[in-house]
């Protein structure tokens, strides 16, 4: 079986760099995530080689032929090559010494299998040659993919044993690719195992939580996460009835077409409890951007209609539709959907020196007054020049 044709495995940048790196002679091969999109006809992200060559040789050949080449991971084998099409990482074939479930010690492999071994599951492990596009699977790769079925490679435990992330990995590409179809094996051991994901950073739980829920439809990975205990090990706390809540939302988000979001479906595995939710989102260690767009969203009253453009205003156009997505009655949720169609915010029409202008001393006074006009304005819907300066007087002549 050969690689289809695409147009990322034509870009001139790549097989400069594949020629660089001795293709024509078996010494680099596509691998990843590009080889198991393109054979599913999926949009190509990101571009990884694998490669006999040494890291030093394959920066020096590189640096050599003038292509931009950064160490970004050295340390395991990976470098990166800068090109204007994009980067295109860059891994010497590896074995692993040791593992401890975080981090792994590796050693160099000239060996295709050996390498493709070390990889989690069966779809991520096929590599395909530049040259004649032909595919190399050692392990079921492409019946798997076939059936839309996700299986470690080899024993599930080991392999995640190997690596504890794997476990939410797991559930993320059967999100992504499988929808309801579970490998009993890989199920068993991510339920057996759950209690080590413990042991990792909160970030990278994370990151991998927001990768699962951005897929076009997390609901039944999530409650199979719920049903194997591996919330319990995530955050504690998590809704009971997340997956339903879920299912619930992505049925809203498809009858308006809108694209997934991470973090409105993450609000609905939170407890309703904002104090109990604000600690999970600060313990999984979210930037203050993200902490903040969750409680605007989760601390909102259920909106109709005439509420949204004063959320839009204070939120943002993206928190209001989320706030309707998330918590408007059945009977409002059209008309609140409706209020934000083709929204933009309105611009504050008065600033503190109009009021100095208008007669209002300076001093503190002026913030204190400017934010009373401001809160009259919004309340009457955001009227235009002339009503906002009769309100700016009316807030002036009693200060």
């Amino acid at each position: 079986m050969k690689l289809p044709d695409a147009s990322w495995h034509q870009r001139q940048s790549l097989k400069n760099i594949i020629a660089v790196l001795d293709g024509q002679n078996g010494m680099v091969r596509f691998v990843g995530g590009a080889v198991r999109d393109s054979l599913l006809g999926l949009p190509v992200q990101d571009i990884d080689l694998a490669t006999i060559l040494k890291p030093d040789d394959v920066m020096a050949r590189l640096s050599d032929a003038g292509i931009k080449v950064i160490p970004t991971g050295i340390g395991h084998g990976t470098v990166t090559a800068i090109t204007r099409d994009g980067p295109v990482e860059i891994t010497t074939l590896r074995r692993d010494v040791s593992t401890d479930g975080r981090r792994a010690t590796v050693a160099y492999s000239d060996d295709w299998k050996e390498d493709a071994a070390r990889r989690d599951f069966t779809i991520n492990a096929l590599s395909a040659d530049p040259e004649t596009l032909e595919i190399y699977d050692y392990f079921g790769g492409l019946d798997d993919l076939e059936k839309h079925h996700i299986r470690f490679i080899g024993s599930a435990r080991q392999r995640i044993a190997e690596d504890h992330l794997r476990i939410m990995r797991y559930f993320r590409f059967l999100a992504r690719f499988a929808e309801t179809s579970i490998d009993d094996e890989a199920y068993a051991a991510c339920t057996q195992a759950a209690e080590s994901l413990n042991s990792l950073s909160r970030e990278r739980i994370a990151d991998e939580l927001m990768k699962l829920l951005a897929t076009a439809n997390p609901s039944f990975a999530v409650g199979k996460m719920l049903e194997a205990g591996i919330f319990d090990h995530v955050f504690a706390d998590a809704d009971s009835e997340a997956a339903a809540l879920l299912d619930w939302l992505v049925s809203r988000e498809q009858a308006y077409n809108i694209p997934p979001a991470a973090i409105r479906r993450f609000i609905t595995l939170l407890p309703k409890d904002a104090d109990k939710a604000g600690k999970i989102v600060t313990g999984l260690k979210a930037s203050k951007k993200m902490r903040r767009g969750v409680m605007d969203r989760l601390t909102a009253q259920e909106p109709a209609a005439k509420d949204m453009p004063v959320i839009a205003y204070h939120h943002g156009a993206d928190a209001a539709q989320d706030i309707a997505l998330l918590f408007a009655a059945d009977d409002d949720f059209a008309a609140c959907m409706a209020a934000l169609d083709g929204w933009q915010k309105p611009v504050f029409p008065i600033t503190g020196g109009d009021l100095i202008t208008m007669g209002l001393k300076p001093g503190p006074i002026v913030a204190r007054t400017l934010t009373k006009v401001e809160r009259a304005w919004i309340d009457e819907g955001f009227p235009g020049d002339e009503r906002v300066q009769q309100l700016a007087r009316e807030a002036i002549s009693p200060a």
